[in-house]
């Protein structure tokens, strides 16, 4: 039988710490998958639930966007896939009767642990101004609630639209299109916050937005190379990918400044071996090397290998792919120009690797016949961000890595379905030819003028300049930088909308009204007037498939996240009184609801590489890929119609004496903001979240111990003050110079204003602080 949710949070006097691990996954995973599991669904219901994930009749994980091959195993998910499904699939319930029991107030004092394991949303809920419990609405009052609010600004640029990376194919496509039909592109969404620096860097570069190899070109590539990233934690399922990469030869090199665990072995849990574990001589060493880069170096470490290359080729030749370069690319000699003039003092210095480090690794290139570069958010997410990825697809280019088996750039998505949102229109800057598409499909004209990304989405509310928010999916307080400030930037709009499937921080930060629309998830039934329906995602690697879920939904009054955006588009386009019925989209939004393969359709007629989408997703379940010029052909979409090189000026934090580069990260009990349980046993951490790793040295050049409670203050240019109270210091294997924190809990100390030139992106893994010695009070609260 499943279990109650817990009456208390994390209490983090009962925090531990314990030596981090060397290997992930086997056994524990198992059984930690499965404790979860049980206490959220029971055990016949964890059975029938977590055989059908990933499979090509069953449902897509709500997870992470990593691929499946064409052959799945039985248990075709991670450790934090099948707790992702756990919290979805939970057989707890958020009834009206919560919200009377528990005020705004009373919840604001939760923590996000807490608040999660409540359970799945019932009824939509309202939050009159000056109300201090929600109350329940009907649906219809909720949608006259929004129409209200919309038909009441000056201008559709008043309303943001944000969108969580979960958000299926179909929904997204409507959910688009209805915010354009008000006249706005206001369409912000978790991609702005993780891998717009990917999408920029590789556009302008390759002139496609995402990665360009498959799973097979992964598991078939000479040199790995994983920078930026855990996949142990945030991707399990790739570990499996490069084991066996690893078994047909490849070298994995490990870039990242702390050591993890899932990189340095992986325990399989589908073989007999791998569930023995290490100490029975089971389990894979994943990386040949690991580079401990300091953070924001790892422009450095690609500018150094890039000058390595060149320095053999002029030395030995054979090492540049000329053929290649002559054929597909532009820009080689200003890029040389770049690097000759880049000293290595300089490159090690910003790195934090010495030179026979970076040379050691150069040596790998030559060695190896392909390459792929993997990457997630420990790139991305710096002022810098887009050169350092411009100057990883430097490297690649020079040996022809791109556009043939094994090769390739590989930006590892994080949730289920964010790159496939994207190709959905989900996006404040869509190109002309997409809005032209749209607009003759459609038969309205689609807005032009570009819409607010999410920094500048806070940034309007901030300044008043938003009435509506309403996000599809997802934890806005809690994914966003700057917490205060965007607490504050929320409560300045007229009405918030939350389309849900758990409770969490951003029902409790609100405007002066506030709606909770609950939906379904990928594990319900979705039953429609023609039937059940399926809904599609795309994965990390561009191929879209179906996902159908199996379980009843939680109550009568949850809805798809298709029928939730037709109900309300149907108030807003069409009849006498419709208020935005002058410019609407030309579409039957009831009857698509009724029928998902009618937005198919749609799709196909608006977005490349969606021929035959229906018939390409009905028998089998497996799927299509779509697209890819320099994956299928060597065809760069560029301004030069070739693949760039680009010249770089070298960039990397500078920090003040006596101060740290801090970066946020997840504990591998969470996914995202969702905190699943109390633990990181990865890195030896147990019981607690409020603890920031910081290199023994460090703490003892700041007159702190292993253990002591310390506030951490950000500072930036701005003057403002950020404090994050009471962590407990944990000296841990970081380079010299750098800490890292758990987030959403340091998110506080990310300045709005401070993102990544071109992307915008917030620049969560390069925060300058400094460690101040907790007030008594604020410790003693926190033990």
């Amino acid at each position: 039988m499943p279990s109650k949710a817990p009456k208390d949070g994390i209490n983090e006097s009962e925090l531990r710490v314990g030596d981090p691990k060397t290997h992930a996954v086997g056994l524990p995973a198992v059984i930690n998958s499965l404790r979860i599991s049980f206490d959220q669904m029971g055990a016949l219901r964890s059975a029938k639930t977590l055989m059908n994930v990933n499979q090509k009749k069953g449902f897509d994980c709500p997870g992470c966007a990593w691929p499946e091959g064409d052959k799945r195993h039985a248990a075709e998910f991670c450790e934090n896939g099948a707790k992702a499904v756990a919290e979805e699939a939970t057989k707890r319930k958020v009834p009206p009767e919560f919200f009377a029991e528990h005020s705004i107030a009373e919840m604001l004092e939760k923590d996000d642990y807490w608040l999660g394991q409540q359970g799945r949303l019932t009824h939509p809920m309202v939050l009159e101004a000056g109300d201090t419990h929600y109350r329940p609405i009907s649906w219809d009052g909720a949608y006259n609630i929004i129409v209200e609010e919309l038909a009441a600004m000056d201008s559709p640029d008043q309303a943001v639209f944000y969108t969580s990376g979960r958000t299926s194919n179909e929904a997204a496509f409507l959910y688009q299109l209805m915010v354009r039909g008000l006249g706005t592109n206001n369409l912000p969404d978790c991609s702005n916050m993780c891998h717009e620096s990917s999408g920029s860097a590789l556009t302008e570069t390759l002139g496609i937005g995402k990665g360009t190899v498959s799973l097979d070109d992964v598991q078939g590539s000479d040199l790995i190379i994983v920078a930026g990233q855990n996949p142990g934690t945030n991707h399990p399922r790739m570990l499996t990918a490069l084991e066996r990469a690893k078994k047909n030869g490849a070298t994995i090199v490990a870039v990242n400044p702390l050591p993890e665990a899932g990189l340095l072995r992986f325990d399989n849990p589908q073989t007999a071996s791998g569930l023995l574990g290490t100490k029975f001589g089971g389990g894979t060493q994943l990386a040949d090397d690991f580079l401990q880069i300091r953070l924001g170096g790892d422009q450095a470490l690609f500018q150094g290998l890039g000058k390595y290359l060149l320095e053999q080729e002029e030395e030995h030749g054979n090492v540049f792919d000329h053929a290649f370069i002559r054929d597909y690319t532009d820009g080689l000699d200003s890029y040389l120009a770049e690097i000759r003039n880049t000293s290595w003092d300089e490159i090690c210095f910003a790195s934090g690797l010495t030179r026979a480090q970076i040379e050691t690794t150069g040596a790998r290139l030559i060695a190896a016949k392909s390459t792929v570069v993997c990457w997630a958010m420990g790139l991305t997410q710096h002022k810098h961000s887009v050169a350092m990825l411009r100057d990883v697809v430097n490297v690649l280019l020079l040996q022809g890595n791109v556009g043939r088996p094994g090769a390739g750039v590989c930006p590892v998505r994080g949730h289920s379905n964010v790159q496939g949102d994207r190709t959905m229109g989900i996006f404040e800057r869509m190109p002309e030819a997409f809005h032209d598409k749209l607009d003759a499909e459609f038969g309205f004209a689609s807005p032009r003028r570009h819409g607010f990304d999410t920094v500048n989405a806070i940034r309007a509310m901030r300044d008043s300049k938003v009435r509506v928010f309403m996000a599809m999916g997802g934890n806005f307080i809690r994914a966003t930088p700057d917490s205060a400030v965007t607490e504050d930037a929320l409560r300045n709009t007229e009405l918030t909308v939350q389309v849900s499937t758990k409770l969490n921080k951003s029902h409790l930060v609100h405007g002066r009204r506030a709606l909770i629309l609950p939906a379904l998830g990928r594990t319900d039934r979705d039953t429609q007037a023609t039937g059940d329906q399926r809904v599609t995602v795309e994965d990390s690697m561009s191929a879209v498939h179906a996902s159908q879920g199996r379980l009843e939904p939680p109550g009568p009054e949850v809805r798809s996240e298709v029928a939730i955006v037709c109900e309300l588009a149907e108030r807003l386009f069409t009849g006498e009184s419709a208020p935005y019925r002058a410019n609407a989209p030309q579409l039957d939004w009831i009857a698509c609801r009724a029928d998902y393969s009618l937005i198919r359709r749609h799709i196909e007629n608006v977005i490349p590489g969606f021929e035959g989408f229906e018939s390409k997703i009905k028998y089998g379940g497996g799927g299509f890929v779509l697209p890819n010029g320099p994956r299928d052909g060597r065809r760069f979409a560029t301004a030069t119609g070739k693949a760039r090189f680009t010249a770089n000026e070298l960039d990397y934090p500078k920090v003040p004496e006596g101060r740290l580069i801090l970066q946020t990260l997840r504990a591998h009990d969470q996914y995202n903001t969702t905190v699943y349980a109390k633990d990181d046993r990865y890195r030896g951490i147990y019981g607690g979240r409020r603890v920031v790793f910081v290199n023994e040295v460090d703490l003892a050049a700041a007159g702190f111990r292993d253990g002591d409670m310390v506030d951490m203050v950000s500072e930036y240019e701005d003057g403002v003050e950020r404090r994050a109270e009471s962590f407990r210091a944990v000296a841990y294997n970081t380079p010299v110079g750098c800490a890292a924190a758990y987030y959403p809990e340091a998110n506080v100390l990310v300045p709005l204003d401070s993102v990544a030139k071109v992307s915008g992106t917030p620049t969560s893994k390069s925060v300058i602080i400094r460690l101040e010695a907790a007030a008594p009070a604020t410790a003693a609260a926190a033990h």
